[in-house]
């Protein structure tokens, strides 16, 4: 062990280096703590009292709106609002491009003029009951690919990450019930759920009648298919909602939440396929949510069904996945603490 040199160890008649940090003695007595008031002496202890805030609060409608700004606008604006992955925010885009694919198509149809590509595309791709039908509950790819996704892309994290981060005391703290939590929540996602899948439903067929120039009479005898299309949108927004958010609330994981919806969807719908592939039996199909709604749109829509179980099941399966989903997200925001969990 190599020796330290003689001027390294004054132990005589020196200071510690602990006592030269904490004060050797000298004037010590004096010194004054850096706080808040410069003439506090050490050790003094101050009183923190805290008032209520006696100011008048907004209106209920102004605390629902900010829940809901924060996290629809946080699709457009990141600062102030909802943080979303700018690979979701490309993910969603994509999604809404794919869904009007149809109005291109009705666009360079419309740009033919006469003749055989504007037969065609008008064919495959103008206003009919199964066109209409398919805007909103075509399997491939609308129900296999872009619906399921979008809602899981949405919901993830929409409860979770409040359970997960203790944000929840954020909102409970202030005048928000958990009433109006759930409601605010859910508006969010079925507004951003509606923006793409009802909107480009509405958009699909108002550009099919404006391209191909069709007059009033041709409006009035595709209403009633139109309305059909739109009441199935709008249960799928309904279904997806109620289902995506109850899972978002029994987790503290975004990714279990969209995860475990998409293999509600696929998981249910490929059972009861296997069943009807087997046996060939078609009522096993009233557990798969898609297909409970994809049995209703036809019937909206007067299209002959694909399944041979009654219609009353599916109504009834859809029920219960809103009414269940409905009733386990409420308990579980009910679970939800001021204090983070």
């Amino acid at each position: 062990m190599t020796k330290l040199p003689d001027e390294d160890l004054d132990f005589e008649g020196t200071k510690t280096r602990m006592e030269v940090a904490y004060g050797a003695g000298d004037g010590d007595e004096d010194a004054k703590a850096i706080v808040a008031k410069s003439e506090a002496h050490v050790g003094t202890l101050f009183e923190q009292s805290y008032r209520p805030w006696d100011g008048e609060l907004g209106p209920r409608w102004t605390r629902n709106y900010a829940i809901f700004r924060h996290h629809v606008y946080g699709l457009f604006r990141g600062t102030g609002h909802r943080h979303y992955h700018p690979m979701v925010r490309l993910s969603i885009f994509v999604i809404l491009l794919y869904s009007l694919l149809p109005v291109l198509m009705l666009f360079l149809a419309s740009l033919s003029g006469d003749g055989f590509l504007n037969d065609t595309f008008s064919r495959l791709w103008g206003i009919n009951r199964y066109n209409l039908w398919g805007q909103v509950l075509g399997y491939f790819p609308k129900n296999l690919c872009c619906w399921p996704m979008l809602t899981a892309l949405v919901v993830g994290g929409m409860i979770s990450d409040d359970r997960k981060f203790g944000t929840s005391a954020i909102y409970f703290s202030r005048p928000v019930t958990r009433t109006d939590y759930t409601v605010m929540k859910y508006i969010s996602v079925a507004v951003v759920l509606g923006f793409v899948i009802v909107l480009s439903y509405f958009v699909y067929y108002t550009s099919a009648i404006v391209f191909n120039g069709e007059g009033w009479a041709y409006l009035v005898d595709t209403l009633p298919m139109f309305l059909g299309g739109l009441i199935a949108g709008i249960l799928v927004v309904i279904t997806y909602t109620s289902i995506g958010l109850a899972l978002s609330s029994i987790s503290q994981s975004r990714f279990f939440a969209a995860i475990a919806f998409l293999g509600v969807i696929y998981g249910t719908k490929l059972l009861a396929l296997l069943v009807d592939s087997q046996f060939d039996t078609s009522i096993l199909y009233v557990l798969s949510p898609y297909d409970s709604l994809a049995h209703i749109g036809q019937w909206l829509l007067g299209i002959a069904p694909n399944y041979d179980h009654p219609l009353a099941f599916s109504i009834v399966s859809m029920l219960l996945y809103n009414v269940a989903s409905v009733a386990l997200l409420t308990f579980r925001v009910g679970s939800l603490e001021v204090t983070r969990e």
